[in-house]
């Protein structure tokens, strides 16, 4: 059993963010009373074993959480026993649902009335609004209030107190694969971690880098990630439309690497020094040097022509962007636009090729709230290592949907391990 070396003076929070690319282990401390993290160490290590939110090979998965786990730990010189890990994948599903609760009467005497609504009117809207037809081998991951209505009045985002008859919520559900998140809870405890709680990946790097004005006026997430670009649409302070795109910066490097015939780390490494998201804004006469397998003769390509390329796929991600805005049928109220995070969003001229091809508001997200190793905690490439470290003490959610989501979905992994002995 793992023990948290210093303790008594500082209150830990470990992040886990296990993507198809990379691995990334933050742990941090708590600063009282400023809803601030102070990062203590970060490690991060290329992914085996795991491909766009499933387990391909279970050993190789294990060998690189130990390897990331144990340098994070030297990093920060503790040792943690617990964390909370992000989640993604093509088997995540959203949608919006609601449900409501008669309040016409009294607790204490059982008379009919008008009376004050409390905590347990609200837990039990969540819970109804969970009562849909889920196939057996999904469960709901996030339960994000929306906004309440008693009786008449509306977009109420705090009924507590208020009096009424009927109580209803609009809620955002997240559901997702049972396996698919039981089978990653069983590797990070394998290496001795007790897992807090799963995070949606665009719900953590909201956390980390959206502003309150933001979420309130209207703005969407877009974590773009090696093999997925995920999607919050946040307006009103909630989540009115969430996504997963089965496409990210990966595929940029994978079309590098076919169209000049070189690996993909070399490609990757192209993509980084020399791609443009937006080829007017790159040169036609800097070229450079490809390396040839066999060493036989010399080749080179300009930036222009090799951001050709990369502008002709960013726009395909850019377009299925927009599509899934639409979904939350509130473009219009998007006062700021869109806010680009993860490793995509670090590619040249990434805001520039959005902003004209949405014709909105385009910022570059990165982590705030975080002090200590500021020079790696600001980048986009780390929004959601940083957003699980601040969880805890930021996420409305973590106390009510963590709650009563993560505890119904351990609650039927741990019957499933009694099924099993």
């Amino acid at each position: 059993m793992r023990s948290i070396s210093n303790g008594k003076d500082r209150q830990l929070t470990v992040g886990i963010d296990i993507g198809s690319s990379n691995i990334r282990c933050a742990i941090g401390s708590i600063i009282p009373d400023a809803n601030r993290v102070k990062l203590l160490g970060i490690s991060s290590t290329p992914s085996m074993g795991f491909r766009k939110g499933s387990i391909s090979h279970r050993n190789q998965l294990i060998e690189q959480l130990e390897k990331v786990l144990f340098e994070a730990e030297t990093m920060a010189d503790v040792k943690v026993n617990n964390a909370v890990l992000a989640i993604t994948g093509n088997h995540i599903r959203c949608l919006n649902t609601q449900a409501a609760t008669a309040l016409n009467r009294n607790r204490s005497n059982g008379v009919s009335g008008d009376r004050a609504i409390v905590e347990t009117d609200i837990d039990q809207v969540l819970n109804l609004s969970q009562a849909i037809s889920l196939p057996p081998d999904r469960d709901i991951l996030h339960t994000l209030p929306q906004e309440y209505s008693v009786d008449t009045l509306k977009e109420i985002n705090n009924p507590i107190g208020l009096t009424g008859r009927r109580l209803e919520g609009r809620v955002h559900l997240v559901t997702a694969a049972t396996s698919a998140m039981r089978n990653i809870v069983d590797c990070v405890e394998e290496i001795g971690i007790k897992v807090n709680g799963l995070v949606f990946q665009p719900l953590a790097s909201a956390i980390a880098t959206l502003k309150h004005d933001e979420m309130q006026l209207g703005v969407t997430l877009a974590e773009i990630g090696s093999s997925t670009t995920d999607i919050a649409v946040y307006h009103g302070g909630a989540v009115r439309h969430s996504a997963v795109i089965p496409i990210g910066s990966g595929s940029i490097t994978n079309d590098i690497a076919v169209m000049l015939q070189i690996s993909i780390e070399e490609a990757e490494s192209i993509k980084i020094k020399y791609a443009s998201a937006k080829a007017s804004l790159s040169s036609p006469k800097l070229e450079f040097d490809l390396q040839t397998e066999n060493g036989d003769g010399k080749r080179s390509i300009s930036e222009h022509e090799l951001s050709r390329y990369v502008e002709a796929r960013m726009q395909e991600i850019f377009h299925l962007i927009i599509n899934e805005i639409s979904r939350a049928d509130i473009k219009e109220s998007l006062t700021y636009g869109l806010v680009l995070s993860g490793g995509g969003a670090q590619l040249s001229n990434i805001s520039a090729l959005a902003g004209d091809l949405m014709g909105m508001r385009v910022r570059i997200g990165t982590p705030k709230h975080i002090d200590g190793i500021t020079d790696i905690a600001d980048l986009p490439i780390h929004s959601t290592t940083m957003g699980l470290l601040l969880w805890p003490i930021l996420s409305n959610d973590f106390a009510q949907s963590n709650h009563i989501s993560m505890n119904t979905f351990f609650q039927k992994l741990i019957q499933s391990f009694k099924e099993l002995f």
